[in-house]
């Protein structure tokens, strides 16, 4: 709060003009009403020092002093547009009242209008040019028209931080202007800062329950928290107050616009209709790119239809902006994750259920991290069905028949002819589809794999078979079966 006068004027004004009506028993009453009144100030007691002011102006009402120490007073309250009324009073009764052209000017400031406080701080000096107090209040007073520039051109550059450190600066001169707290809680609401901007709004409401501007930080707050319903009463009632309130007006508008699409998307959705929620959701998304947790919504609704429709990267990018907007928002990190696991992602879905395992330890999302680590850990190994070039669901006999085919593409025989580099390439793929093919043909070991257990932990040391016994053993033993040429770079397979 801003501060008053260290002290009240404790000199009897002389009789102003119709005093002479007021006789001296009333006077010396009236100033035994002040000096009460100065005692009680003195105390801090404001409220009565208040009440025996009153009490004096009321005896003598004519007495410039009284309204100046009834102003003080209220200005102790923080009643200072109250006070300021007194103020004026005092100096419309005496102009040449240095502490009421001061208090003037010091209510004007608390209240956000510099240039009006400036005005009474420069009469002040023309009344005594060596008034320390006028001349450090006349320079706050500009101070705070600086603030007010520097955050004007800021608000329009869209710098709201900067905005809202101009308007706590302003404040700690103007602590009663509902101007500049509307304006740093409106730019607090535009950061996303919304419980601030609230608890700002709120503040001034209980002050003054039909204040439009509050009015309308409140419901923006509400809009951007993604309560666009209760929003919308904030800014019709925001109306009411100030018809002609433009950004409630606009704010009104595009929080029905944004509602009306979402809702008709949701429900092409669920009824089939992909292309028409695709277009709703898009052109919801353009309406307000500042309600950053209704976009996320947004997004991650438009992710999702991508998902069903298999366009998978473009669900992804979808989830990833719906994170960008709102980096709590569990649903698009949990649709995120999963299209990485339908792309083969691994290592990006393990990094999503961390996140969400983090923010929500449940059950369900505990083993949705175990699942993506498994298939992670999986990834890094050998892929035997790629190697034998199977699906993972491959029945025995396919298996079998992707062996044949691939040991007999792949078996050293066939390349003798062929230069190093390409016998010791093939050799290496030879030997790894005799090892895919122990696997895969033995269902303990495949239930193993399968499951993502580790083979060689099992006791399972892949680099003692033999490629050459299996081949054997799976073409019938030896003797059973050669490569011979029959011409340059054609091969027949002989069994004996």
């Amino acid at each position: 709060m801003a501060a008053a006068d260290s002290d009240c004027d404790v000199i009897m004004a002389p009789a102003a003009a119709g005093d002479e009506g007021e006789d001296a028993g009333t006077r010396r009453e009236a100033e035994s009403f002040k000096e009460q009144g100065n005692a009680f100030y003195a105390k801090k007691d404001y409220n009565e020092a208040y009440n025996y002011y009153t009490k004096a102006i009321d005896a003598c009402p004519s007495n410039a002093s009284y309204y100046g120490n009834r102003a003080a007073t209220l200005m102790m309250l923080g009643k200072f547009r109250e006070a300021l009324g007194d103020a004026q009073q005092s100096i419309r009764m005496d102009d040449s009242f240095l502490r009421g052209h001061l208090r003037e000017g010091k209510c004007h400031l608390s209240l956000g209008n510099a240039m009006a406080a400036s005005r009474c701080f420069q009469r002040v000096l023309e009344l005594d040019h060596k008034n320390a107090q006028a001349q450090l209040e006349l320079n706050n007073a500009r101070t705070v028209l600086e603030y007010e520039k520097i955050a004007e051109a800021d608000f329009e550059k869209r710098d709201f931080r900067k905005v809202v450190y101009c308007m706590d600066r302003a404040l700690e001169f103007a602590p009663a202007c509902h101007r500049f707290k509307i304006l740093k809680a409106e730019c607090l609401a535009l950061l996303g800062r919304y419980p601030e901007a609230q608890s700002v709004a709120s503040d001034i409401l209980r002050i003054d329950s039909t204040n439009a501007d509050a009015l309308y930080v409140r419901g923006l707050c509400l809009y951007y928290e993604d309560c666009i319903e209760k929003a919308v009463q904030f800014f019709v009632q925001a109306l009411r107050m100030a018809p002609d309130h433009d950004k409630a007006c606009i704010a009104c508008r595009n929080a029905k616009a944004l509602k009306a699409k979402k809702d008709d998307g949701n429900k092409a959705f669920k009824e089939g209709n992909y292309k028409l929620a695709f277009d709703l959701y898009t052109e919801a998304l353009a309406i307000d790119p500042n309600n950053r947790k209704t976009n996320a919504k947004l997004y991650c609704n438009r992710g999702t239809l991508n998902s069903k429709l298999r366009k998978l990267d473009e669900a992804i990018e979808d989830c990833t902006n719906a994170i960008r907007l709102d980096d709590t928002y569990i649903k698009a990190y949990l649709r995120r994750a999963q299209c990485y696991m339908d792309t083969e992602q691994f290592e990006d879905a393990v990094r999503d259920y961390e996140k969400v395992y983090q923010t929500e330890k449940t059950k369900e999302h505990k083993q949705l991290l175990k699942n993506a680590q498994v298939e992670l850990k999986k990834s890094k190994r050998k892929d035997y069905y790629k190697i034998l070039g199977v699906d993972k669901n491959a029945s025995e006999d396919e298996i079998k028949k992707a062996y044949r085919k691939r040991a007999l593409m792949h078996h050293p025989d066939r390349h003798s002819s062929a230069s190093a580099e390409i016998q010791k390439e093939e050799e290496k793929k030879f030997k790894e589809v005799g090892e895919a093919f122990t696997i895969l043909s033995d269902p303990k070991k495949k239930a193993r794999y399968d499951s993502g257990q580790d083979l060689e932990e099992d006791g399972m040391n892949m680099g003692d078979f033999d490629a050459n016994n299996i081949f054997k053993a799976f073409f019938g033993g030896p003797g059973g079966f050669s490569f011979e040429a029959s011409g340059p770079g054609n091969f027949f397979f002989q069994f004996g």
